[in-house]
């Protein structure tokens, strides 16, 4: 946990940054992964979501879903795991460790360039576009974490999810796949690597 000024390095995904960007993240203020877990709905050609579909495709022989609907109940799936992850991840920091910021509510960042890059094959290999690389000054709080903590999105238990959330805020011990999460006042401070010109 820091409060003065820093450097660290930013994978942008979605919107190029420029040179001089003053970033503001401040409590409250929610980020692209709330909007992606909290704000998407799925559903199918018709307008049905995930529980409609299971309520009106159930039969006495069973659950027969066509593409289409299948596609909508593996996407709410991957969607709602994720979602409840990041609630117990919530729930835990509020609890026990409310100095830091919320992943919810900050920007994601590396401490190093070589952990950026190794941010970046990740996305790589998820087919998630890279547009930069930049370097930010942060004045502002800070969270080293290891993503590799996180709960699981799996089936266990929801205490199960909350001992590994606690573990995850305990902070980055093992360095598997280190995460910064940053809020406060962020400047773009040099376009490292600008990958799609």
């Amino acid at each position: 946990m820091g409060e003065n000024h820093f450097f660290v390095y930013h994978i942008v995904t979605r919107n190029k940054m420029k040179l001089g960007q003053i970033i503001n993240f401040e409590e409250n203020q929610y980020n692209t992964l709330y909007g992606f877990f909290f704000e998407n709905e799925q559903v199918n050609s018709n307008g049905e979501d995930f529980i409609q579909i299971l309520q009106s495709h159930y039969t006495n022989d069973g659950l027969i879903l066509d593409k289409d609907n299948a596609d909508v109940a593996i996407k709410y799936i991957g969607q709602t795991t994720r979602a409840i992850r990041e609630v117990i991840v919530e729930m835990v920091r509020l609890k026990e460790f409310p100095q830091f910021p919320s992943r919810l509510s900050c920007l994601y960042a590396a401490k190093t360039y070589e952990d950026a890059l190794r941010w970046k094959q990740i996305f790589d290999s998820f087919n998630r576009k890279v547009l930069q690389i930049v370097k930010l000054k942060v004045v502002g709080n800070y969270f080293e974490g290891d993503g590799d903590l996180l709960p699981k999105e799996d089936g266990k238990s929801f205490s199960i999810k909350i001992e590994q959330a606690t573990e995850y805020w305990k902070g980055n011990i093992s360095n598997q796949l280190p995460e910064l999460l940053i809020n406060g006042k962020i400047e773009v401070t040099e376009i490292i690597d600008d990958f799609f010109v």
